[in-house]
């Protein structure tokens, strides 16, 4: 393989959720700037349409879908869009997730605890059983999850995201061994904490950062490009030996 080339997604279709903002931006970024033909989703098209033309703007193909990951329906009326406008889909980046609320499971209520396996757990899952046969269809593809190190160590306050994204990564794994005669690969991606919107209410708090810091050996937050650069090696040729593996990207956290 072609060093030069190696990162060459030149021709691929790749559907990123939840890139409105955050990693899954920067993930769409990415992927264009090495030749994709990029899909990005998530629940405001107002704001679809402005990463989209800012990627557009740097010589990138990129065009947005407004869905909730979180509706069977919605997922399958996404997947359809995909198809009929791009022919077939080579990528799935499942990047939306949830976490309405921060305590003990003793607090969680019902409705929480639904809004954040739907989201979290059920739309990765229909969403890679939509794209299983498309992908098959096409010689095979990258399925890419992205879960967190809450997935791996619980941490306090994060209960039900932890188990919502340990069940990610279980099905990361059972994917991964079911349709890889497929040519389909499946892994799953475990950020630390990233300073993205999503994790505010974390590294805003100076007493809960210091925290983290402190149990980090690169002791800092990481950034959004630096998960955006993993994914770009799991969608690529780069990784074509890799399926079924849980890849941290929490500077040692989890060590």
């Amino acid at each position: 393989m072609n060093a030069n080339q190696i990162f060459n997604l030149k021709g691929k279709v790749a559907l990123i959720t939840g890139a409105s903002k955050g990693i899954g931006e920067a993930t769409a970024k990415y992927f264009a700037a090495c030749g994709a033909r990029v899909i990005i989703n998530s629940r405001k098209q107002d704001d679809l349409d402005k990463v989209a033309e800012s990627i557009r703007n740097e010589g990138g193909d990129c065009i947005g879908y407004a869905a909730n990951a979180g509706d069977t329906t919605a997922c399958k009326e996404l997947i359809a869009k995909v198809v009929a406008s791009h022919g077939g889909i080579d990528i799935l980046v499942n990047n939306a997730a949830t976490n309405p609320i921060f305590g003990p499971v003793l607090d969680c209520e019902e409705w929480a605890f639904d809004k954040i396996m739907n989201i979290n757990v059920k739309a990765p899952f229909e969403l890679g059983k939509l794209a299983h046969p498309i992908m098959k269809a096409r010689g095979g593809g990258s399925i890419i999850n992205i879960s967190s190190v809450a997935g791996i160590r619980p941490d306090p306050g994060l209960g039900m995201y932890s188990v919502s994204k340990a069940a990610l990564n279980m099905l990361t794994k059972v994917t991964a061994r079911e349709w890889g005669v497929d040519g389909i690969r499946v892994n799953s991606i475990c950020p630390g904490l990233i300073k993205t919107k999503f994790s505010e209410a974390l590294w805003q708090n100076e007493k809960m950062l210091q925290h983290f810091v402190k149990q980090t050996p690169i002791s800092r937050m990481g950034s959004v490009e630096e998960i955006a650069a993993l994914a770009l090696y799991l969608a690529s040729d780069a990784s074509g030996y890799s399926t079924g593996s849980i890849f941290t990207a929490d500077g040692g956290l989890t060590i």
